[in-house]
C-alpha cells in the first residue's frame, strides 16, 4: 500500500467512523544459536545469555546509521557500577594476533587492571573513543585531581560498508553509550560497534553469551561479549557450515567476481570481552583471555595476517578491586590454579556461541558506495545443521 492510498483509508475511516486499516506485523526478530536447537559446550548458559549475567557489568551501545555510507558505533562495557578510576578491577588481555589497535593494553599487561570503561569501535575511531573515555573519567566527582587516565579501546576496522575515513564517532556517541549502560539483555547484531562489522562472509557485529557452573564447580558465571568482523571457514556445532554453503576463506572461485561480499583472504579481527564474578588475579586472567581468542578456532577463524583478534579479560570479585592509590597491604583471596580449568570451559564455549549469535542476529545491510552484505541465510542453516545431525 502506498502512502497515498494508507491517507485515502485513514481519512475514510474518519468521515465515517471505520477502523483503520491494520499496520502489518513486524518481521519476527533473527533467532539466536540456540533457538535453532544448538546448545554449544557442556555448561549451561545464564538466564539472559548475555555478558550481563555476571553481576554488575553494563553494556551500553551508540549505534550510527545515517544516510547512504555511515554504518558505525561505539560499545561500552563496564566492570562494575561504581567509581572504576577509584576502585579499578583486576584485568589482563591476551593477543592472538596484534594487527590491530588496542589502546591501553601496555598499562593493563603492567599493572594488572582496568580503571575506564571498555570501549569498542572502528578503527579509525580510537583516538575519538580515548578522548571521549578520558575525558569521562576526569568529570566524575572526586576527580579533580587526576592527571592520568588509562583508557581502554579496542577496534575492528568496518571500512567494508562504513564510510570509515569520515571519522564519524564522535566524544558524544562515546559518552552516550557509557552513559546508557546497564544490566539486562544485550542487544546483538548490527548494533553499536558491531553495526557495519562483516563474518565469515555475511553480516556479522555484537554477540554475547554466558555460562553459570555448577555449584560442585564453584558457581561461577563466565560472560563474553564479541566484536566479530572476522573470516576463515563457519563451522556450527561442529557442522562445516561455511563449505556447505560455500562461503569461505580460500574458496577457489576463479570467475567470481572481485567482490561479492565473502572475505575469501579470511581477514578481519575480533575484540573479545570476557567477564567473570570468579576472583581471578591478573595472571589468571591472562589465561582465561587466552581461551577466550583460542575460542574462535571453534567457529573456524583462519587467525590470518591480517586479522587483529584480542581478547580483554576481568573479574568483578570486590575482594580482588584495587583502590586508586592505596599503598596499604591486604589480604586478597583468589582462586588456585588448579580450579580455573571449568572457567577455561566456559570461555571457549560462551565465544563459540557468542559468535553464532553475532551472526544469526545480524540483517542485511547496504553501506558505503552501494556495497550489500547479506545476513546469513537461517533457512539454509538449519539444513546443514539437520544434514550433520546437529539438529532434529
Amino acid at each position: 500500500m502506498t502512502t497515498r492510498q494508507l491517507l485515502r483509508c485513514l481519512t475514510i475511516a474518519v468521515v465515517f467512523n471505520l477502523p483503520a486499516p491494520a499496520a502489518e506485523p513486524p518481521a519476527p526478530p533473527r533467532p539466536r544459536v540456540r533457538e535453532l536447537g544448538v546448545a554449544p559446550g557442556v555448561f549451561a548458559p545464564g538466564p539472559l545469555n548475555a555478558i550481563t549475567d555476571v553481576p554488575g557489568v553494563k553494556v551500553g551501545q551508540t549505534t550510527l546509521i545515517e544516510g547512504a555510507s555511515v554504518r558505525t558505533g561505539v560499545t561500552a562495557i563496564l566492570p562494575h557500577g561504581g567509581d572504576l578510576f577509584r576502585e579499578k578491577v583486576p584485568g589482563a588481555v591476551f593477543v592472538g594476533n596484534a594487527f590491530g589497535k588496542l589502546a591501553g593494553s601496555t598499562q593493563v599487561e603492567e599493572l594488572g587492571a582496568i580503571e575506564t570503561p571498555i570501549v569498542l569501535t572502528n578503527t579509525l575511531s580510537v583516538g575519538a573513543a580515548v578522548e571521549a573515555v578520558v575525558r569521562y573519567t576526569l568529570d566524575r566527582p572526586g576527580h579533580e585531581d587526576v592527571r592520568s587516565v588509562n583508557a581502554l579501546v579496542g577496534e575492528t576496522n568496518d571500512g567494508g560498508l562504513n564510510d570509515i575515513r569520515g571519522l564519524h564517532v564522535r566524544r558524544e556517541h562515546v559518552l552516550r553509550a557509557i552513559e546508557s549502560a546497564a544490566d539486562g539483555p544485550v542487544a546483538e547484531g548490527n548494533v553499536g560497534a558491531g553495526t557495519g562489522c562483516e563474518c565469515f562472509g555475511w553480516k556479522g557485529g555484537i554477540g554475547t553469551s554466558s555460562r553459570k557452573l555448577p555449584d560442585r564447580l564453584g558457581g561461577w558465571t563466565v560472560g563474553v561479549l564479541v566484536q566479530a568482523n572476522f573470516g576463515g571457514v563457519l563451522t556450527m556445532a561442529g557442522a562445516p557450515i561455511g563449505k556447505e554453503l560455500g562461503r569461505h576463506a580460500f574458496r577457489v572461485a576463479a570467475n567470481d567476481p572481485p567482490d561479492k561480499g565473502d572475505r575469501r583472504d579470511g581477514d578481519g579481527s575480533c575484540l573479545i570481552v570476557v567477564a567473570t564474578d570468579a576472583p581471578l588475579d591478573a595472571r589468571d586472567l591472562k589465561r582465561l583471555a587466552a581461551r577466550a581468542v583460542f575460542g574462535l578456532a571453534r567457529v573456524g577463524s583462519s587467525f590470518t595476517n591480517g586479522s587483529g583478534d584480542y581478547a580483554v579479560a576481568f573479574s568483578t570479585a570486590p575482594g580482588l578491586r584495587v583502590a586508586h592509590g592505596d599503598e596499604r597491604r591486604r589480604p586478597r583471596t583468589v582462586l588456585p590454579t588448579d580450579a580455573v580449568s571449568p572457567l577455561f570451559q566456559a570461555a571457549l564455549e560462551g565465544v563459540e556461541e557468542a559468535v553464532c549469535n553475532a551472526l544469526l542476529r545480524a540483517e542485511d545491510m547496504t553501506g558505503a558506495g552501494g556495497r550489500s552484505v547479506e545476513a546469513i541465510p537461517v533457512d539454509r542453516v538449519r539444513e546443514a545443521l539437520r544434514k550433520y545431525n546437529r539438529i532434529p
